[in-house]
């Protein structure tokens, strides 16, 4: 055990730099521990706190503190930023991972505190935590009564301050918790998904829809939808294939052809594009992690949205990327070319042009698929009817938004409600 590992990263000069500067804002004072619990660095003027003197008093208390912060900190590594919890003697307890790119370091810890008066109930249930530990509940009452009160929010945002002034003062880079954190993000957004599959059983879209809606996004360069449409995507995998990574792995290997075909048609050069595919069929290999993977294809569609943002057509992507969202955010409403392209800047002739040459489809197209979408959602997941859903994603006339309907869909939107609600 190298309890001096952290300090190959960081000084102890450095460590007292954080927390004079932690203290002056928050008046508390913080302390560090290696990755497994044992503590490495106090500030030379730390206050004593009673109550955790008590509970150090014996060997049993010592060792459930290391425990505690031993679990701390791998909970903070593995969600990539500041854990706050009760710790195992029930009072708050925050930890900030230590690392320094890809290696971990261990945690910074403050808190000592309690988020709520004392009480009987709050003294009887610490009372109950250290038995073992003390059996004088006097002594233990009159350390709570010395402990601050501190609410929740502030602890929230000591953790938050603590994390900047950690990595904005020393030399660490928290490369790897962006990481995580960016993973813990993404694993949180599909799993919302699969609940809200659940929830509305055969709601989910055919692998065909998820690769059309992701080709158009990537070939303008839309981030933020394409995230949002590949996280559910992955979602409707996952719930259909439970734990079959290579099923996973083979319709991502096939997404990412698909995706890469699109960064091309926006402009990006071919030969970049194959180098990158070899790349990312390299990695996939060795991927052997659900979550793993999950994060490894948002990454690899990314990459192929900067590509689309790096190239010539660049500047006519920027431009139809204001239609785009003009028309998610209004498609309700009866929106005309002359609305979307003042939104844009540009002519409606020039936008049309643009729009066409960039997706592959007018504006009228993207928003025909824009409500044809979302009355797909609420056929399945309300019980409003046709008509009424008819009116709420913009059109006037039943007959017309019947047909088109089912000119997209293949089923007009009776049908479409009735097979996949009797397939439930």
């Amino acid at each position: 055990m190298n309890s001096e590992k952290m300090f190959e990263h960081i000084s102890r000069e450095e460590l007292e730099k954080v927390s004079k500067i932690f203290s002056k804002h928050f008046g508390e004072d913080i302390w560090a521990s290696n990755t497994f619990g044992d503590t490495v660095f106090t500030p030379e003027k730390a206050s004593a706190v009673e109550f955790c003197e008590i509970v150090n008093c014996s060997e049993q208390g010592r060792e459930r503190c290391r425990k505690q912060r031993a679990d701390s900190i791998r909970m903070s590594m593995e969600i990539g930023q500041p854990y706050i919890t009760i710790c195992h003697s029930g009072i708050l307890l925050g930890c900030v991972p230590v690392v320094d790119e890809d290696t971990q370091l261990g945690g910074l810890f403050f808190g000592k505190c309690l988020c709520e008066n004392v009480c009987q109930s709050l003294l009887k249930d610490i009372t109950k935590r250290l038995k073992g530990i003390s059996d004088d509940q006097g002594e233990i009452l009159h350390a709570l009564l010395e402990l601050p009160n501190t609410p929740p929010r502030k602890i929230h945002s000591a953790s938050e301050k603590l994390y900047d002034i950690l990595y904005g003062e020393t030399r660490l880079n928290p490369k790897m918790l962006h990481w995580q954190r960016e993973l813990s993000r993404q694993q949180a957004e599909i799993g919302e998904y699969i609940a809200e599959q659940k929830r509305l059983k055969n709601v989910s879209s055919t692998p065909y829809e998820y690769e059309k809606k992701l080709m158009n996004k990537v070939r303008i360069g839309d981030k933020t939808q394409t995230r949002e449409i590949l996280n559910c995507m992955l979602a409707s995998i996952m719930l259909k294939s439970p734990g079959e990574l290579n099923v996973l792995k083979a319709r991502l290997l096939e997404l990412i052809s698909v995706l890469s075909r699109a960064a091309a048609e926006g402009g990006v050069d071919i030969d970049i594009m194959l180098e990158r595919n070899l790349k990312n069929i390299t990695q996939l290999i060795d991927v052997s992690d659900q979550k793993e993977l999950c994060a490894w294809v948002g990454r690899a569609t990314d990459d192929f949205i900067e590509l689309v943002h790096d190239t010539a057509n660049s500047r006519k992507i920027s431009q139809i990327r204001p239609a785009t969202e003009y028309i998610d955010q209004h498609y309700k409403q009866q929106i005309t070319l002359s609305d979307v392209a003042k939104a844009s800047h540009l002519s409606p002739s020039r936008l049309a042009h643009i729009f066409k040459e960039e997706t592959g489809m007018t504006i009228v197209d993207y928003i025909t698929q824009a409500r044809i979408e979302q009355a797909k959602n609420l056929l399945l997941s309300t019980n409003m009817n046709c008509t009424e859903i008819c009116f709420d994603v913009g059109y006037n006339n039943q007959s017309y938004f019947t047909r088109t309907f089912k000119e997209l869909v293949g089923l007009t939107p009776r049908q479409f409600r009735s097979v996949n609600r009797s397939n439930s």
